[in-house]
């Protein structure tokens, strides 16, 4: 069994459970402190949907995530047209066929509606935001961990 997730048969799902969580960030944080991080979302690529170059948040996201070894490319929802109602739904599909996760910050409801209508991949929003990630760094990459179900 995998340091940061439950059995199976566990309820609830780590990510819902702040005590795993907690469990996991500690095991994240331990492992990184004796030089054996292991890069548990290696072949994950993410979409991290965000219209700002300045949403902290987002750049939380991005640092947790590639930390774990997953790929993470920026795209802007009006420059991929997710927010013009005639290209949403194309741009939502090809998204899904582009990344194993979508995570949006910052994003209209109703993008994000359209996503996890269309895109067929799991889509995050706002993931770790104002939820006191900050004062341990490694709750956001349990928290990611358990949501891929990636360890």
């Amino acid at each position: 069994m995998s340091m940061c997730t439950h059995p199976p048969s566990a309820k609830p799902p780590a990510w819902a459970d702040p005590q795993a969580l907690e469990a996991c960030a500690l095991a994240l944080q331990r492992a990184a402190l004796a030089g054996e991080a292991r890069p548990l979302l290696r072949g994950k690529f993410i979409g991290l949907v965000c219209e700002r170059d300045d949403c902290e948040d987002a750049e939380r996201f991005q640092r947790a995530a590639t930390a774990l070894g997953a790929t993470v490319a920026r795209i802007r929802p009006s420059v991929a047209g997710l927010l013009k109602s005639k290209d949403a739904p194309k741009t939502a599909q090809w998204l899904g066929r582009l990344y194993d996760t979508i995570a949006c910050y910052g994003v209209p409801a109703h993008v994000v509606q359209q996503l996890r209508d269309i895109a067929n991949v799991p889509v995050l929003e706002s993931i770790g935001s104002g939820a006191g990630h900050d004062d341990h760094p490694y709750k956001l990459q349990a928290l990611l961990v358990s949501l891929l179900g990636r360890a």
